[in-house]
């Protein structure tokens, strides 16, 4: 641990003799009654020579003492120019709230990059989303320059997102770096992110630093959380590093590991230019910004370039570096990261993972890992007044300049009016769109259920991919419907596993390993269809497991299921909105569920009015709102029989008729309701 330790005497003798060097700042001094080297920035150049008071920092053994000053003014020459060999590409990987970005801001700090009047927390956390929530939507990049043995070293930080949501986007950093700081909490251990994004560093022959974080927390146990890693993740932390990247604590080590562990990148400049695009935004001055990672060549301001995926060529206008705000240089060679603006009218004709050549020296292939973003989970989003359905489209229009994986198309509701069918990568990038249109657009949204995309199997051998119920193909047309699959996997502590493995089975989930990483943690994993994790499933997660356990799932392709479209009908009349799209074994619990709900809700006719669940024609569950009835007998106050008979036979054929003609208007408050019930029951 650093120490500190006064030295005030020999500090007011040897400034005297110094002086003359002040303006050297790499000049290290040896004293033989000391065990540490004094730089020059530790003696105060002052008036008040004699009468400060200078304090040494004092580092473990083995350690390098860091000249604070140095670096800083390091920090300002970050343009220049550094060897292949001197440059470092690296990515932080941690699970959610383990100090990722804390950590980041310590280093620009401790770089220079970033002057300490205009730091602030989450530095790389540029929306106002990203700082409640605390986690990293948008990934950001920066370039540092670091002073290691009086050598100028260019160090290049990919942030990644941490969800699970935004798996390809982090594959994708992660495949421009050479190199990862695994950051693990040093009081909660690993955690189910952690592992996921382990897997995607080592899938990309990454150099992985192990970082234990937050070693200043009473609780912390960095010796257990070493032995954790060792045995879940198979990493050596002999030479883990540990720090508190809040104290300060550790950082010029980990700068100095990154320099000494991180492989540089190869020196391919002589090759025809190839770039990974790992980010893009769009800019409404410029067009799309796009950030890069040179594998290959050179480019150059002015050069023709090549999308190789999308098949668009663009004049490069402008290029430069990212430190962290754009700063325009003339050219970028094979290991630098930076960004280039070309008139580019869509993020789509930039996709994430494409590859950027010259047009006129086009590379033979293509970088590898390119794929097309899918959209996993879809809902409609309905404007609460419809007069804003026309802001809301150029709100969505707007938004998929910048998220190429956002999708829509209009959709009419009998119940809602005009709104969008919306597919989003899952359910967080739902929460954030949703959530952004509220916020930067001011505009007042409903939200129908989230449901995912089902594929039917049609008996003339076509496959349709149906993401609303209402698509759905007639029963005698389809042959069998598949749905989504997930593996999930859960880490506990040991005393939860069975509330978490009862969750499971619950939502149908289809055991497949357990096994105990330490003696009181556990790994849980399941085989588990999509549509039953998109709506409360992590919510129960924490509740049952009071907080403690994690969890992290992949999609691992689509499995035959026996699905069925539920239907609800009002008076004899389908209410499309409602239909929902349901595993054979809980549609008489979801009928039932619904049916009651809206018996609840809609308000009372002159009328009877049924309300039925229908698989088809078969009514699996029924309630009946019982009519508003005027007393007709009321002025019989005595007679013959027949008289209040033939009463209560007119009025009957009134309400029969009454019944035919009639309409029932379902509330918009019953809308609301139902489909937060749908979130909870399905």
């Amino acid at each position: 641990m650093a120490a500190q330790l006064s030295f005030a005497p020999l500090l007011s003798t040897c400034t005297q003799h110094l002086r003359p060097f002040q303006s050297r700042t790499n000049i290290h001094f040896h004293f033989p009654s000391l065990p540490i080297p004094l730089s020059l920035s530790t003696f105060p150049f002052s008036s008040s020579t004699a009468t400060t008071r200078g304090k040494v920092l004092c580092q473990t053994a083995g350690a390098h003492f860091f000249d604070a000053q140095n670096a800083v003014e390091a920090g300002q020459d970050r343009l220049l120019k550094v060897p292949i060999s001197h440059i470092r590409n690296f990515s932080i990987i941690a699970h959610i709230d383990h100090g990722k970005s804390t950590l980041a801001d310590k280093l620009l700090q401790m770089t220079g990059t970033v002057q300490t009047r205009e730091m602030k927390d989450q530095f790389l956390d540029n929306m106002d989303l990203e700082r409640e929530r605390g986690i990293t939507i948008k990934l950001q990049a920066t370039r540092m320059r670091y002073m290691y043995k009086n050598e100028a070293y260019c160090l290049n930080l990919i942030d990644t997102p941490g969800h699970v949501d935004f798996s390809y986007e982090v594959s994708r950093s992660l495949a421009a770096c050479e190199g990862a700081l695994l950051v693990v909490d040093a009081s909660q251990g690993v955690e189910a992110q952690t592992l996921a994004n382990v897997y995607l560093a080592l899938d990309n022959n990454l150099e992985i630093i192990p970082v234990l974080n937050k070693i200043d927390l009473p609780g912390a146990d960095p010796l257990r959380v070493m032995k954790e890693i060792e045995e879940i993740v198979g990493l050596d932390c002999s030479n883990a590093i540990q720090c508190s990247a809040k104290e300060g604590i550790g950082i010029v080590e980990i700068l100095n590991a990154i320099v000494e562990r991180v492989p540089p990148p190869r020196n391919t400049a002589n090759r025809p230019l190839r770039a990974l695009i790992f980010d893009s935004y769009y800019d409404p001055y410029r067009g799309v910004i796009v950030y890069f990672r040179v594998v290959d060549g050179r480019i150059k301001r002015g050069d023709r370039i090549y999308f190789m995926a999308s098949d668009k060529d663009y004049f490069a206008d402008e290029v430069g570096v990212l430190s962290p705000n754009q700063l325009e240089v003339e050219e970028l060679y094979a290991g630098e990261v930076g960004y280039l603006s070309a008139s580019i009218r869509s993020v789509a004709d930039a996709r994430v993972g494409d590859t950027i050549t010259h047009h006129g020296r086009k590379a033979e292939d293509s970088l590898p890992g390119y794929e097309e973003a899918t959209p996993m989970v879809f809902c409609g989003l309905f404007p609460v007044d419809a007069d804003q359905f026309p802001e809301l489209r150029d709100a969505l229009e707007k938004l998929q300049l910048n998220d190429a994986a956002l999708k829509f198309e209009p959709e009419t509701s009998n119940a809602m009016g005009f709104g969008f069918r919306c597919g989003f990568l899952g359910l967080l990038h739902m929460e954030i769109v949703q959530e952004r249109l509220e916020r930067e657009y001011n505009l007042s949204l409903i939200t129908t259920a989230p449901s995912v995309v089902y594929r039917v199997n049609c008996v003339n051998g076509d496959t349709v991919e149906c993401s609303n119920p209402s698509l759905l193909p007639e029963p005698g047309k389809r042959r069998s419907i598949e749905e989504p699959f997930v593996k999930i996997e859960m880490l506990t502590p040991k005393e939860y596993i069975g509330p978490l493995m009862e969750l499971a089975q619950e939502r149908r989930g289809e055991f497949q390993e357990m096994k105990f990483i330490t003696e009181v943690r556990a790994s849980i994993t399941y085989a588990l269809p999509l549509a039953e994790m998109v709506g409360d499933f992590f919510d129960q997660l924490k509740s049952r497991s009071k907080g403690y356990a994690s969890m992290e799932y992949s999609f691992i392709g689509y499995r035959e299921s026996e699905l069925i479209k539920l239907d609800i009908q009002i008076n004899g009349d389908r209410v499309e909105p409602l239909s929902t799209i349901v595993h054979n074994n809980k549609a008489y619990s979801v009928g039932r569920a619904l049916t009651q709900k809206l018996k609840e809700l809609i308000p009372r006719q002159m009328f009877k009015v049924p309300i039925q669940a229908c698989i088809g024609s078969k009514v699996i569950a029924s309630e009946t709102i019982s009519a508003i009835r005027k007393d007709v007998l009321a002025k019989c106050y005595g007679g013959d029989i027949t008289r209040k008979k033939k009463l209560l036979r007119k009025q009957a054929e009134g309400k029969k008729r009454m019944k035919a003609i009639g309409r029932v208007d379902v509330p918009q408050e019953a809308f609301m309701a139902v489909l937060k019930l749908e979130k909870e029951v399905l």
